[in-house]
């Protein structure tokens, strides 16, 4: 039975690894947040060690490295954006392999550290990147592998995900830690278009602010205007008062539907790691270079590749 120690118990995606670790019979033996409401360790490890100073859990588990039987196997990083190069480079410094939740750090060049690091300790690091386990995105996957090499699909992301104003309190509405909204709610996505689509091409920024962000990206085998929010206001019409979330992605006019199969996709991404075929460092590369340059990028609206809710938001201007 593998051990886990997991940072940021307190956080919202937190469950989902806590719940992976149990359902593929490992065991949560320590856990840390600065945040004490952590009673949800009780649903899956009410016998975990827990601390509110980092300090305090990194002395235990360097403590449990003298016992071979006792050690940490893996190290899951749950913690704010900004916190996670830290957080990872400490988990391979105490022995271990770790799994990091996205975006694993936001910029190349930590990239570069954490494989020094890797290459110092022995140890490695994965990324949770669950939607390539998703089995509609495996499916589109085949369809474009399958297509003719000349051709290129039109794509459009739309994903409004509705937050309160907690979130501008909280460390997500801070780019400083979050890195912003295509870094923080889209990354996930900008992973899935290279999976699918091939190396990208090119780059543009349409629209960016602390609440919303478009642009264009062209892959290998796509072309994708893309629109990310956290304002209820940019749902549609037949959406608001109905949900608060809006995902839908359009492929040469069909939708492509995968609301659904989401919930153990965690689940499926420690069980792939914990079997040879974790996703690594290397592999989050080109998603985290996407969203550094989207980050750094001047916004301009131009030319016929521009998302419609990006119309929209100029016209209300206007």
């Amino acid at each position: 039975m593998k051990k886990f120690a997991l940072i940021g118990a307190a956080g919202y995606i937190a469950p989902r690894h806590m719940r992976a670790i149990h359902d593929i019979d490992c065991r949560l033996a320590v856990a840390y947040d600065v945040n004490d409401s952590v009673g949800i360790i009780d649903s899956f490890a009410p016998k975990s060690e827990f601390f509110t100073e980092f300090e305090q859990f990194y002395e235990y588990a360097h403590q449990l490295k003298r016992h071979p039987n006792a050690a940490i196997d893996y190290f899951s990083v749950c913690s704010p954006n900004h916190l996670h190069h830290a957080h990872i480079a400490a988990g391979l410094r105490l022995g271990c392999d770790v799994i990091c939740e996205k975006p694993l750090v936001p910029t190349p060049a930590l990239i570069d550290e954490l494989a020094r690091v890797e290459r110092e300790t022995g140890k490695r690091v994965f990324s949770i990147l669950q939607l390539r386990h998703h089995p509609r995105v495996i499916q589109l996957k085949n369809e474009v592998v399958h297509a003719p090499t000349d051709k290129k699909f039109d794509v459009e992301l739309t994903y409004i995900t509705s937050r309160g104003r907690w979130y501008a309190q909280s460390w997500k509405g801070d780019a400083v830690k979050s890195f912003g909204i295509a870094t923080n709610i889209g990354i996930h996505f900008f992973d899935m278009l290279h999976y699918v689509f091939g190396d990208l091409q090119s780059n543009i920024v349409h629209f960016n602010s602390p609440n919303k962000a478009a642009g264009y990206l062209e892959y290998a085998r796509a072309r994708v205007r893309w629109f990310l929010s956290i304002d209820e206001n940019d749902l549609p019409t037949e959406v608001k008062g109905a949900r608060p979330t809006f995902r839908n992605i359009d492929v040469n006019g069909r939708n492509f539907e995968f609301s659904d199969g989401f919930t153990d996709l965690h689940t499926t991404s420690y069980r792939e790691i914990l079997a040879g075929n974790g996703f690594g460092l290397e592999d989050t590369r080109h998603c985290v270079e996407t969203v550094s340059d989207i980050r750094t990028a001047k916004a301009v609206i131009s030319g016929s590749c521009v998302h419609p809710f990006v119309h929209r938001l100029q016209s209300n201007t206007n």
